[in-house]
């Protein structure tokens, strides 16, 4: 009952009106920028941390929970009307939500789409919650040489869940990990990398390296793209209402997507992609009418759907109950939560109990707004699509550029926003992955003080790391996430599939 009641007052603190502002704007943002492609919700969030940060912390968190939420609902519109996926977890549904589309049937796509993504996000929101306070249970057992090898855990799953291959991954791991040693050190109060700048000596910010590889870098690549053939929107025709039949359809693969989302979403590496493709293969057995998948199969939105919303809500588990994140959205709204002096993971469910049930609370507002939203305003989404791109791209980067300078005016400040944003371009340019970068400059420096402080108490004993059984087993963890695909390919012949996009 304890969980329920901290569910009720967290509903009290989503409900303030305040609070019911900043989920309203986040999932109408979230929707628009999950709608146009190559924008994402990682983007969005990290163009909105330098402008937060004097902001209510809750409130804040909750429009960044529902531009999360709100970009798994919009992607589902451009992988139907346009065939191209406005998030790399709407993928599947572009297969056979397109050729609905095609066929006419646009509006019951897009609704079984949006029902889906409801009834997912609602029941994994609901398992969030009862979850949560279990994980916390344990987490508070964890000695600093746990926390440690936690941490490595995260390393290594997301260095192999992200970019095309582990090495990859883990070179832009080791960049934000040694961009997480510039400053002050804690312990011994020498500057570390600072090169005599008196402005690096408080680090870099997590707010000035996001924005500028998810902003400035992102918009970078599309300018170097060149001009792009021109996309054909499939204009929805008829109802957008679901006939009963597709009723009967549907309501099977949204449950079956749901409890393939939520726990792999849960998982370090899990992510919302995997589920996705693995709810649509499981339908195309499942579905008696098999003829129908490619040429537009309504359980192929469906389940895939539902999966990826479920994934979504999955993710939050390991990113509130111990502090690590599992996506790139992930890492940036753990930088959020930074800004205010806050660490997600067991100790915040105790100090700020109010701002951490507030935002589940908050999930289920903004999965109900979503739903009343997502299809009246399905015209006002298509147009979203035909802003020109350089227009689009041009806002963000002076956005970015304003929006950083306004949190710390600084020359300094603008040229390692500068630096990095052509950093971003070159790791994109060459396919090395982006969010190992920020969760590096994140976990290092706790992955670090954790080190120390288990050295300490072991007075100097490396050993102290295998003494520990839950440690033995995180560091087991982790080193199977890094051999993994190596063996993967070595047993297959051919490269494992690590190549998570990063929303």
């Amino acid at each position: 009952m304890d969980t329920f009641a901290a569910l009720g007052q967290g509903v009290l603190v989503a409900l303030q009106p305040m609070n019911l502002l900043f989920a309203f704007v986040g999932v109408m943002l979230g929707t628009a920028v999950g709608v146009l492609p190559g924008i994402g919700p990682a983007l969005t969030v990290a163009l909105l941390l330098p402008i937060t940060f004097k902001l209510d912390p809750a409130g804040s968190l909750i429009m960044f929970a529902g531009i999360y939420y709100g970009g798994m609902y919009g992607g589902s519109t451009a992988s139907i009307l346009l065939n191209t996926p406005g998030e790399s977890s709407s993928i599947v549904t572009a297969l056979e939500g397109n050729k609905m589309a095609r066929a006419g049937r646009g509006g019951p796509a897009l609704a079984t789409a949006a029902i889906g993504s409801f009834v997912a996000g609602t029941i994994a929101t609901l398992g969030l919650a009862l979850i949560a306070p279990t994980v916390v249970d344990i987490a508070i057992s964890f000695g600093p040489e746990d926390y440690f090898a936690l941490m490595v855990l995260a390393f290594t799953t997301v260095s192999a869940a992200f970019g095309s291959s582990v090495t990859r991954g883990l070179t832009s791991l080791f960049i934000g990990l040694t961009l997480g040693l510039i400053g002050i050190d804690l312990q011994s109060g020498q500057a570390r990398l600072s090169f005599g700048v008196p402005d690096l000596l408080d680090g870099v910010e997590v707010t000035t390296l996001a924005v500028a590889l998810f902003a400035i870098g992102e918009t970078l690549s599309v300018v170097a793209a060149g001009a792009r053939a021109e996309e054909v929107i499939e204009p929805v025709k008829g109802s957008v209402f679901m006939t009963k039949d597709d009723w009967r359809r549907s309501w099977k693969p949204w449950l079956r997507g749901t409890v393939l989302g939520f726990p792999i979403g849960a998982m370090p590496a899990g992510g919302a992609e995997i589920p996705t493709f693995l709810s649509y293969a499981l339908e195309k057995r499942l579905c008696p009418r098999k003829d129908e998948f490619g040429n537009g199969a309504i359980e192929g939105v469906a389940g895939p759907e539902a999966a990826n919303n479920a994934a979504a809500a999955g993710v939050l588990v390991p990113l509130l109950t111990l502090g690590l994140p599992t996506s790139a959205t992930a890492a940036i709204m753990l930088a959020g939560f930074q800004q205010y002096g806050l660490n997600p993971g067991p100790l915040l469910f105790a100090t700020a109990p109010e701002l951490v049930w507030g935002l589940i609370a908050s999930l289920f507002i903004a999965n109900g707004m979503l739903l009343v939203l997502n299809l009246p305003l399905v015209g006002l989404w298509v147009r979203l699509l035909a802003i020109p791109r350089p227009w689009l791209y041009g806002g963000i980067l002076v956005f970015a550029t304003l929006g950083t300078l306004g949190a710390n005016p600084s020359l300094v400040e603008l040229g390692m926003l500068i630096a990095f944003g052509l950093l971003g371009y070159v790791l994109r340019r060459y396919d090395y992955p982006i969010a190992p970068v920020v969760v590096g400059l994140i976990l290092g420096p706790l992955a670090e003080q954790q080190l120390r402080r288990a050295l300490a108490i072991s007075v100097g004993d490396p050993m102290v790391l295998f003494q520990s059984p839950i440690a033995m087993v995180l560091l087991s963890l982790a080193a199977l996430a890094l051999v993994g695909p190596l063996l993967f390919q070595l047993i297959t012949g051919h490269r494992a599939p690590v190549g998570a996009d990063e929303d």
